[in-house]
């Protein structure tokens, strides 16, 4: 038996490799908000032309031969009976009125969607050529779209007692920020911060697979609907679906609702829970994320640009939203 020491011969490839050469071990500290990407991914994906023509071959298809059930049913049932015929023909009636109503107040929230496009376009024209005249026509097209809230009026009778002293178009747009925007603003930061906080909690404490999914599109699509209503852009279904679309599209073209971004990822590091469990650290990021949407919604909504008063930030929202969350420690 030696009592030598053991020597092992390496061959050349074992011999030649060291220690600061291996790969770096996968950093898994940061949840992954796989629910928010989801949610982008399914709002933001735009349909096939061949799947347009699809749907709308088959709704039209769909609609023509309900009408044509409808009618023989109606001419039927007058030959049968003229009392339950016209019983039939009135509640045939009204049920096309109510739907005649409802597409106009869809057309009409388009145009209110148009509207707030138009006055945006119109400001960042202003803004870029310092057109005095051009942003007193944005004031004027501003007042006339609060015209009928009471909550701007303040605003909009203190605009009005100062607008004529003010002679650079920045300056001029900057105090209807402050006077008739302001209170919207803090109206829509706080509607993005409960839809952050709700997001949040119902990722980190429900258990059932594709609740989070779940919540973060229901907690999106609602929150994005009252920002637009608190910034006069009230849309009906359809115009909330293409307001979501265009946020959500608006987001990921801009690689702004990826995870590993230093912001966000600060936003989950920062909390002592979200490094314990994952399910809380999820829920920090999709509230997160969530806040980021609503950035987006605000920003899509506004009559004007963020000039004088600073844009939200998503720290601060996350921060607010999630104060006594998760040990409050969400956002440092």
């Amino acid at each position: 038996m030696s009592k030598g020491p053991v020597l092992i011969d390496l061959d050349d490839d074992a011999a030649r490799a060291q220690p600061e050469a291996a790969p770096a071990v996968p950093d898994h500290d940061h949840p992954q908000a796989a629910s928010m990407q989801k949610v982008a991914a399914i709002a933001a994906r735009r349909p096939s032309p061949l799947a347009r023509w699809f749907w709308g071959t088959a709704i039209a298809l769909f609609g023509f031969v309900v009408s044509l059930a409808a009618w023989d049913y109606l001419n039927d049932l007058l030959a049968r009976s003229v009392v339950l015929g016209a019983i039939a023909t009135i509640l045939t009636a009204l049920l096309l009125l109510v739907l005649a109503i409802i597409a106009i107040r869809e057309v009409a929230a388009f145009g209110r969607l148009r509207k707030l496009d138009r006055i945006q376009h119109h400001a960042a024209a202003a803004l870029g050529s310092q057109d005095l005249a051009a942003a007193r026509r944005v004031i004027g097209e501003i007042t006339a779209l609060y015209a009928e809230r009471d909550d701007t009026l303040w605003g909009r009778e203190r605009l009005k007692e100062r607008q004529d002293d003010v002679l650079d178009a920045d300056a001029l747009l900057g105090l209807a920020e402050t006077t008739i925007l302001a209170p919207l603003d803090t109206r829509a930061r706080r509607e993005v911060e409960a839809a952050a906080r709700q997001v949040a909690t119902v990722t980190a404490v429900v258990p059932l697979a594709l609740a989070d999914v779940f919540a973060a599109l229901t907690s999106n699509l609602r929150m994005i609907r009252r920002i637009a209503e608190i910034y006069g852009g009230r849309a009906g279904t359809l115009g909330s679906w293409r307001l979501t679309r265009s946020v959500l599209s608006h987001l990921v073209a801009t690689g702004a609702v990826a995870v590993g971004d230093d912001l966000i990822s600060s936003v989950a590091g920062g909390g002592v829970l979200s490094k314990v469990s994952r399910r809380f650290g999820e829920g920090i990021v999709n509230g997160a994320l969530t806040a980021r949407v609503g950035i987006a919604a605000i920003e899509v909504c506004r009559p004007l640009p963020f000039q004088a008063v600073p844009p939200p930030r998503v720290t601060t929202l996350v921060s607010r939203a999630l104060r006594g969350l998760f040990g409050g420690s969400a956002a440092g």
